[in-house]
């Protein structure tokens, strides 16, 4: 499998982007991953990279972006923080990948047992940490269908704060970026939330999050 260049990248759509991602993670799920000439794609892409999707993942080093979706050098903007969080600087990273590099689609990829979420559930408070998991605290009390044990230790609460924070970051993109929203907007890409499960590598897209243009649903 050859890396994306100028004609391919301009020829994907934002679903066509998504399908690509759901037919790789099959692939990685199902250990068949496609043959690639990793050299050959670091030749063909010496002069330039047309990456089709950019992914908001966390630095859990089970969650890389090109292993899970099977993708090889110059297909994809990987974007890396623990809680997939969103911060300016990542927006301003999503902004170049998309207004001028031309990817065509968002994820904001979280995942199952993601260690920064718990220690948000625990109000954890460590240095520098402690800014970044108050970012993920909003999820934590929006979580409303766990009554007691409201901690790390309890894996149900710590999951389903996983999933609203991936989608309150999906809409902060829309509510904090112009230049996404009006490209979303237009037509020119998409975005969607999703949910890598470690223990089976599939990763699940959240419908309810995504917002391309052709299918008219909005976060």
């Amino acid at each position: 499998m050859k890396a994306h260049n100028r004609e391919s990248q301009a020829q994907m759509t934002p679903q066509r982007a998504l399908e690509f991602l759901e037919e790789g993670n099959k692939r990685f799920v199902n250990n068949l991953k496609a043959h690639r000439d990793l050299l050959e794609q670091v030749n063909a892409t010496v002069d330039g990279q047309w990456p089709f999707a950019t992914i908001l993942s966390c630095i859990d080093s089970r969650t890389s972006a090109e292993l899970i979706f099977d993708q090889g050098l110059g297909d994809v903007f990987s974007v890396r923080i623990a809680g997939n969080i969103v911060n300016t600087d990542i927006l301003g990273s999503m902004e170049f990948a998309c207004k001028v590099a031309g990817s065509k689609l968002i994820v904001v990829l979280g995942h199952s047992k993601c260690g920064a979420v718990k220690g948000a559930c625990d109000h954890v408070e460590m240095g520098n940490l402690t800014e970044l998991l108050s970012k993920i605290q909003p999820a934590v009390y929006q979580e409303k269908s766990t009554n007691e044990d409201r901690t790390s230790k309890n894996a149900t609460f710590v999951e389903n704060v996983a999933e609203i924070n991936v989608k309150r970051s999906v809409k902060s993109i829309l509510e904090r970026s112009n230049i996404i929203e009006q490209m979303v907007e237009n037509g020119e890409i998409g975005i969607i939330g999703a949910m890598h499960n470690i223990e089976t590598g599939k990763v699940t897209f959240y419908k309810d999050t995504l917002f391309i243009k052709d299918t008219q649903s909005l976060v």
